[in-house]
């Protein structure tokens, strides 16, 4: 299919530089989505201007001893046999004035990321690097589909926040109960759908192709942002394509995490 150039997706790549700051605020957002907000001199020159874009965060074994790495022509580099686990986030928000940034991390029980959030405190360091590019959606589209689990709810609020008032958005988030949700503030014309796995283990449902599925969609052409489980990205980017109609050049479904695999993030 032909994309027309008005709503041609605009990449662009960003010098990669490694930022050590300090943790300023920690804040429950949901019972399982804690909010660390870092900070520090290091953010100057700090830009994310894609709502998918994601920095990469590293987790040292020791959370009051953080391993610095060095960057250089070959990247960055790790003292010998001290490389920190790494996961990519996205930045939920960026104040330039003030030079901080809140990373949203799900409290989930395992990993490096859920572990280090669970204890995170005033005054801990974080090493993070990126974003290493961008890539920006018009607000040229008729109207917009947002869909994921609680892992893509950073990119989708940040993309409900900038779109203009009088744009449509269709948005569908899993969570693992009502206690989950938030307020998800838009200018736009919105319509929000939660589904809720109810005790269900995440990555085994399929609510959020479900809930897609039984939606009459509105005409005209649309811009989809799918995230969050790899599988499930997959297939409802596979319906979307297939059953009705859209551009797979306007379709981004990216996979964040797979189930069963310790950091796979798939985007597609």
């Amino acid at each position: 299919m032909t994309v027309i150039a008005d709503r041609a997706i605009v990449r662009q790549r960003h010098e990669i530089r490694v930022r050590v700051l300090d943790v300023v605020s920690v804040t429950d957002i949901t019972p399982l989505m804690r909010r660390v907000t870092l900070a520090g001199p290091a953010l100057e020159g700090f830009v994310s201007p894609g709502y998918d874009d994601h920095v990469k965060v590293f987790f040292s074994p020791d959370p009051d001893a953080p391993v610095i790495p060095e960057t250089g022509p070959d990247g960055v580099r790790f003292p010998d046999g001290e490389r920190p686990q790494m996961r990519d986030y996205t930045p939920r928000n960026f104040d330039p004035e003030r030079l901080t940034l809140d990373l949203d991390f799900v409290l989930h029980g395992d990993g490096p990321a859920s572990s280090w959030a669970a204890q995170a405190r005033l005054g801990q360091k974080l090493v993070v690097a990126g974003p290493r590019g961008s890539a920006i959606v018009p607000l040229t589209f008729d109207w917009y589909l947002l869909a994921g689990d609680e892992t893509a709810l950073p990119a989708i609020a940040r993309r409900l926040a900038e779109l203009p008032a009088g744009a449509r958005a269709i948005v569908v988030i899993e969570v693992a109960d009502a206690a989950e949700e938030q307020d998800l503030a838009s200018p736009a014309d919105l319509t929000l759908t939660w589904v809720h796995r109810n005790g269900a283990e995440a990555g085994t449902t399929r609510l959020i192709e479900a809930a897609v599925g039984r939606m009459d969609l509105p005409h005209g052409d649309a811009y989809a942002f799918i995230a969050g489980e790899a599988d499930m990205s997959r297939a409802l980017k596979k319906h979307l394509v297939e059953t009705r109609g859209f551009n797979p050049e306007w379709v981004k479904a990216a996979g964040y995490w797979r189930l069963g695999v310790a950091d796979a993030r798939e985007p597609h």
